[in-house]
């Protein structure tokens, strides 16, 4: 069942005839009542980077703003239209980071439910192991706060803002063994 702040519960209008009565037609569309005019409810695609120094310990960032300010992510971000996954990821550590790529790998890919404003939105985050050609210059900008290098083994979930964050930690420490 859809949460109160799911599309398919926020959008009563429908966006071509303006008409209410927009209204849930499947798990995963709206249909107008009036004019016919149906609207998918898709996965928004999001990359998230795994990030290492020579210690072996994971590049995380602190969110500037909700949701889940203040917490643990790893850096990445929302992938823009007509973006490649690999041109996002690139796109959005130079921003966040002030770093560039120099190797990537993709991990897979690990859903989540994005609470922004009052909007909840399906993302999917594709992860990938990327390599950065150095770190000097690394600073924080964009929406991030601040960053720190961290053993993944010694992070507590608590501390991660976002569940798929938490999962893709997860993975990665099944993996390192």
């Amino acid at each position: 069942m859809p949460s109160n702040s799911s599309p398919l519960k926020l959008f009563t209008y429908c966006p071509q005839c303006g008409n209410p009565g927009f209204s849930a037609d499947t798990e995963k569309s709206l249909k107008c009542g009036d004019c016919g005019f149906r609207f998918f409810i898709n996965m928004t695609a999001t990359v998230v980077a795994l990030i290492r120094n020579e210690e072996n310990e994971l590049l995380f960032t602190v969110r500037k703003h909700d949701p889940a300010s203040g917490m643990l992510d790893l850096p990445g971000g929302f992938v823009d239209l007509g973006e490649t996954a690999e041109q996002a990821i690139v796109r959005e550590i130079k921003e966040e980071l002030n770093l560039n790529i120099s190797k990537l790998g993709f991990i897979g890919t690990f859903p989540n439910s994005y609470l922004f404003e009052t909007v909840e939105y399906s993302t999917l985050n594709l992860a990938f192991n990327c390599t950065v050609e150095s770190f000097q210059g690394l600073q924080a900008a964009d929406d991030v706060s601040g960053y720190v290098f961290r053993d993944p083994a010694h992070v507590q979930h608590k501390e991660i803002g976002l569940e798929s964050i938490r999962n893709i930690v997860t993975h990665l420490l099944s993996t390192d063994n």
